[in-house]
């Protein structure tokens, strides 16, 4: 299996943390984001790993060159010339994947205990076009799935917005976890070009393909979206047992 992480982003929320560093360079109690999930995604049995990188690339590129994983390899997908948010970013990385795997898709600034080879198990048991990671907690925006967790919709609670694509008579929400495994035949069905945010286009296949998602009930996790956010998970990390540290990575 392939995977990617979104790592390109800009980190603005994490100001002034990411003012002279890209987000995926800052440490979370002495090891970068980038590595935890490196380390994650290793350990999870996958050889291959495609890293997208934009903002301080340079720094990216050389903590990559310098990176020595035992089993597997890193592949950088250069977006610095323009930023293609996760759909784009995917679909620009294409060529970079061994063909007709599956690529799990992991987002870098979060941490999670989630087991990813559970995860990847199920996407090979029931063989979606897309499995999505989720789990029931507050956020502001959810994504809907009907009563076979097929994925019915989204909703921004906030604004009002609400996107259905599958109806049935009662949705669960649940938060995305910011882990999704794709089959390679999406790369048939992706219509869209240049920049675009990947959930645009699962919404717009999930009325026809199978989008299943996978419920983390017990597991830890941690979105390190802002100085506050990431501080909070430092002190919760800190709190964990030998064990739980091990899941981490």
């Amino acid at each position: 299996m392939n995977a990617m992480i979104f790592a390109a982003g800009l980190g603005t929320r994490l100001r002034p943390l990411t003012s002279d560093k890209p987000k995926a360079l800052v440490e979370v109690n002495g090891i970068t984001m980038l590595e935890m999930a490196l380390r994650k995604i290793e350990n999870a049995g996958i050889s291959r790993v495609v890293v997208n990188v934009h903002h301080f690339r340079d720094k990216m590129v050389e903590f990559i060159n310098n990176y020595q994983p035992q089993n597997m390899e890193v592949v950088v997908s250069d977006e610095s010339e323009e930023l293609l948010d996760t759909g784009g970013g995917l679909l620009k990385a294409k060529t970079l994947f061994t063909p007709n795997q599956p690529i799990l898709l992991y987002n870098v600034d979060i941490v999670t205990t989630a087991n990813l080879p559970l995860f990847i198990q199920f996407h090979q048991k029931f063989e979606p076009l897309v499995s999505m990671m989720v789990k029931q907690r507050p956020t502001s925006r959810y994504l809907l799935f009907d009563e076979k967790m097929q994925l019915a919709g989204w909703q921004n609670i906030k604004s009002g917005e609400k996107i259905i694509c599958r109806e049935t008579e009662q949705y669960k929400n649940f938060g995305f976890q910011g882990i999704h495994i794709v089959s390679p035949e999406i790369f048939s069905l992706i219509t869209e070009t240049g920049k675009f945010p990947i959930m645009e286009l699962y919404l717009r296949l999930a009325g026809s393909n199978t989008f299943k998602g996978y419920e983390s009930k017990d597991d830890l996790w941690f979105d390190i979206g802002s100085p506050e956010k990431l501080e909070h998970t430092r002190e919760q990390l800190s709190l964990l047992s030998d064990k739980e540290k091990r899941a981490i990575y």
